[in-house]
């Protein structure tokens, strides 16, 4: 999809691309936006509009990096959603897969395929990314918003495209690998429609985390690095 824009109806947006309705969701704005311009909505929940705007159009366009924009955003801003998107993934997209798993497991003919040991799987997977979130909510976010708090000069001028790179992220290869075993090595016999929905919710969450790690990669980070830099120079 290409850029989205203040004037555009927010509900075209979401139609072209549905995945982003758990991002709106984590600013307040939920479904049932009528005609209304995403400009309207922010000005409706408070919101910043050029910051709304720069979060959907890194979450649907690979290519999109903000550089210009970027020191202009309060980092509690930046630090405040993904602490939101932090917990939906806690609250809502783990448990959903986890939901989902057990069910299939238990509409599945018993000990006839190897379910139980992707979902063993899946429980590494889900203890690997509740550790980062508790890392992220406990430590780095907190220093993030402790440094913002004591650097008063101007943040250093340098390009922040030096730091545009998004290192490989071991969830999503594992979320990866967690999709190909039921796609490739699933053996047995299973409930069809719940193995779909296992499948689909995993994409949900492997697209979400992808998404929201070129966040942190391509806009927390850089950011992480000016304030450093900056309070090193104070």
């Amino acid at each position: 999809m290409s850029l989205v824009y203040a004037e555009m109806p927010l509900s075209e947006i979401i139609l072209n691309e549905p995945l982003l309705i758990p991002v709106i969701n984590r600013f307040g704005i939920i479904l049932g936006t009528k005609d209304k311009s995403v400009q309207t909505l922010c000005q409706e929940n408070n919101l910043d509009t050029d910051f709304f705007l720069t979060i959907l159009n890194t979450f649907i366009n690979d290519s999109f990096f903000p550089e210009k924009r970027l020191k202009s955003f309060c980092v509690t801003q930046i630090v405040d959603y993904l602490s939101q998107t932090n917990q939906y993934y806690k609250r809502y997209q783990i448990p959903n897969i986890e939901k989902h798993f057990g069910l299939l497991i238990e509409k599945s003919p018993y000990k006839n395929n190897n379910l139980e040991l992707i979902r063993e799987f899946f429980f590494e997977l889900k203890h690997e990314l509740l550790k980062r979130i508790e890392d992220d909510q406990q430590s780095w976010f907190p220093k993030i918003k402790r440094l913002s708090a004591n650097v008063h000069s101007q943040i250093p001028g340098f390009s922040l495209t030096s730091f545009l790179k998004d290192d490989p992220d071991p969830i999503e290869e594992k979320l990866n690998d967690l999709k190909s075993f039921l796609v490739l090595h699933l053996t047995g016999k299973y409930d069809l429609n719940l193995c779909y929905g296992v499948i689909f919710a995993i994409f949900s969450l492997e697209k979400d985390i992808k998404q929201n790690n070129r966040i942190r990669n391509r806009i927390l980070k850089p950011l992480y690095h000016l304030l450093q830099s900056a309070e090193f120079s104070n």
